[in-house]
């Protein structure tokens, strides 16, 4: 009687691990190729183009459940298209408030975002909002707002199908809130 060596079970076991190896190396050569834009190293790629980032308008501050609220409106142009390559699946972009206050070093509110996706075609990254007002309000964790000064910044995170997460941050414009409600 002869015994069998390897058993169909072991046989399965074995190519279908060795197929999953093979696939780590090809996301991890993916994930080489796109390396140096990502990175700006060693390459003469086009670096994303923000022209404007601002506060258009301040319709309003009050004081609401004891915390104070700011809606405004802001005008936003941005080129992201070199932004974009055959790794990236999307972008997540969004306009930052800063502000600094006395219970908090430093405050970050998101007042609008944005997901561009590759599958949207390229021109879905030339971002133009004028006067658009915020979807998320600027809201302070107390009643210190007033008399704030505002830096907004635009902010994107790269998504791309294998490799890295990582984010890039462009300045835009600072404002000063009043000092009394309206």
């Amino acid at each position: 009687k002869k015994k069998k060596m390897h058993s169909l079970w072991v046989r399965l076991n074995a190519v279908f691990f060795y197929g999953l190896n093979v696939l780590l190396g090809l996301a991890v050569l993916n994930w080489f190729s796109c390396l140096p834009q990502d990175t700006g190293i060693m390459t003469r790629m086009p670096k994303p183009e923000i022209k404007t980032v601002k506060m258009h308008e301040l319709a309003s501050l009050r004081s609401h459940g004891g915390v104070d609220r700011a809606l405004l409106s802001f005008d936003l142009e941005a080129d992201l298209r070199p932004a974009f390559h055959w790794n990236l699946k999307q972008l997540y972009v969004f306009v930052l408030a800063e502000y600094e206050s006395k219970k908090n070093v430093l405050n970050q509110v998101i007042l609008w975002d944005k997901i561009v996706q590759a599958s949207d075609g390229i021109d879905s990254a030339l971002l133009k909002q004028d006067s658009t007002y915020v979807k998320y309000a600027l809201v302070d964790q107390s009643t210190e707002l007033r008399n704030s000064t505002i830096n907004l910044s635009l902010m994107w995170d790269h998504m791309p199908l294998t490799g890295r997460l990582f984010m890039e941050r462009a300045p835009g414009s600072s404002f000063h809130l009043p000092t009394k409600y309206f």
